[in-house]
């Protein structure tokens, strides 16, 4: 009996195997021969770029600058100051005396109604006087200054509603940082290679274009306007298709933020963002969960056949088949998102990234956010 569970086991593990290796290379590997756009382009469309700012002083005295200072010809920088109990409102005036093209938009806090980030920028998309919207956060800076130009450029495409960028996290030597930026880095090849795949299913708020059109059209963020977060995935997942989004990845345009610095915060960040997961339309919670639940199994599998010395020469070479693919495939993806030091980090962040997706998984599907920030 012992032998045929045995057995059994590693049947298993050999199927997540084959599971991961449909990711690995169906899906992921699109974007490891993607090349984006080079050449500078010259568009004109104009552009409202919107930032919802809580208590944000401090990062709109350092990034707010130089996202006004842009080079591009046609575009306003809408920034709402969500009921901000620091001097924000002072920074602003005194930011928009140097700039005149920025609009804020204020919110003062109620006493009985508490509003959160998707009542902001529905307030900034509604001042926004431009089609085309682009969003940021407030401690979020551009690496350079023609973001506005290419992730603007897209829309020139036929059809396109939607423009998917790309945020990566300031780099730091600790461990935290590393593993964050490593989770952030899996993300962005998930959603980025869906999108080239045909079937877009996020988008994140740092670095997210859509149009005016599309957001009154859709009804903005009413159909899930009860949760905390989703503003940017949720929107994206409801309203993205292979013919109207289209995704951005030159190193111009990425938004460069800061990691969170202790365990308790990024708790906190990623209850919240796991939290809308459920939301999303079948196929992708489907196809999201596959690739958790088989990554995690993968790894208990693989310690289970060499703990009870189930064929474990097999299981090693399985496991080192599939580590030389990923560190192939993944070592043009990170260099492309700015990401190659974390290569060598790779076997032992992995099994952290699946044991965490499970874990935080079954957090956000019991745990409901009371606040964006």
């Amino acid at each position: 009996m012992e032998g045929y569970i045995q057995e059994a086991l590693f049947v298993l593990f050999q199927l997540c195997f084959i599971v991961q290796l449909y990711y690995l290379v169906g899906n992921h590997s699109r974007l490891y021969s993607y090349r984006p756009l080079q050449e500078l382009p010259q568009v004109n469309i104009p552009v409202s770029v919107i930032i919802s700012a809580r208590n944000e002083s401090r990062n709109l005295t350092e990034n707010l600058p130089y996202i006004l200072q842009q080079t591009y010809p046609d575009y306003e920088v809408v920034v709402v100051n969500d009921c901000s109990h620091d001097n924000s409102d002072e920074v602003l005036q005194d930011i928009q005396r140097e700039f005149p093209h920025l609009k804020i938009v204020t919110i003062t806090e109620h006493d009985r109604y508490k509003t959160g980030k998707k009542f902001a920028l529905t307030l900034g998309i509604k001042a926004a006087k431009n089609e085309h919207l682009l969003f940021t956060d407030a401690d979020c800076k551009p690496a350079t200054l023609n973001w506005i130009t290419r992730m603007a450029a897209n829309f020139t495409t036929p059809g396109a509603e939607i423009v998917l960028g790309y945020s990566p996290y300031y780099r730091s030597s600790n461990f935290l940082n590393s593993f964050v930026r490593f989770e952030t880095v899996k993300t962005a090849i998930n959603y980025l290679s869906a999108a080239l795949n045909g079937d877009p299913y996020m988008g994140i708020g740092r670095n997210l274009a859509y149009t005016k059109t599309l957001f009154f059209g859709s009804k903005g963020f009413a159909a899930h306007m009860h949760l905390m977060s989703g503003d940017d995935d949720l929107f994206v997942n409801q309203n993205a298709t292979a013919e109207n989004s289209v995704m951005e990845i030159h190193p111009d345009t990425f938004t460069y933020t800061p990691a969170k610095t202790t365990l308790g915060s990024w708790f906190r960040q990623k209850k919240r963002h796991m939290g809308v997961g459920k939301e999303y339309k079948n196929r992708h919670r489907r196809m999201l969960s596959f690739d958790a639940i088989s990554g995690f199994l993968f790894y208990v599998l693989f310690i289970l056949c060499l703990v009870f010395k189930f064929e474990p020469l097999l299981a090693i070479g399985i496991v080192a088949f599939r580590l030389i693919l990923q560190a192939i495939i993944y070592f043009k993806v990170y260099k492309k998102l700015d990401a190659g030091d974390l290569l060598w980090a790779l076997p032992l962040f992995d099994l952290i990234y699946y044991l965490y997706l499970n874990v935080f998984g079954l957090i956000g599907t019991f745990i409901k956010p009371t606040r964006w920030k």
